[in-house]
């Protein structure tokens, strides 16, 4: 009973966790989509073309969190959860690529990768920390 239990919790947990991540991607790509002019500055354009650029961003963004929603309903599938981490991971290290990348003189874009950086790993760790905590339960369920 007492596995079954930490299951159940280790279900929410991870439930919580995604959702937490999915949320904070989701007000991002709005914010992008809706007020596009605010976000243009940080990647160096501007004009249509940035703003369009940065629209682009935000449809990305929703794309990428498609996963996220059966995730949430379903946490338990391992399949899933590893295809979201494996999103979150290239996004993590893309991202370092490119702010390694980036030549002397790019102040904004620098800022702006780092804080797709962290907040990115963030995600990636509190996800892989559900992930590994539900995978435990399981185990124990299964004993």
């Amino acid at each position: 009973m007492q596995a079954e239990a930490r299951l159940n919790t280790a279900t929410w947990l991870a439930r919580l966790a995604v959702a937490a991540v999915f949320a904070l991607n989701v007000s991002c790509a709005l914010l992008f989509l809706i007020r596009p002019q605010d976000y243009a500055g940080g990647f160096e354009v501007g004009g249509v073309a940035g703003e369009t650029l940065v629209r682009g961003y935000g449809i990305l963004f929703l794309m990428w969190n498609v996963p996220y929603l059966p995730l949430m309903l379903a946490p338990r599938q391992r399949t899933l959860f590893l295809v979201v981490l494996a999103q979150q991971a290239l996004g993590v290290l893309g991202e370092t690529w490119l702010y390694l990348a980036l030549p002397a003189g790019h102040a904004a874009l620098r800022a702006t990768g780092l804080r797709f950086i962290l907040f990115d790993a963030g995600g990636l760790i509190l996800m892989a920390a559900a992930f590994f905590y539900l995978r435990t339960a399981q185990g124990l369920e299964e004993n």
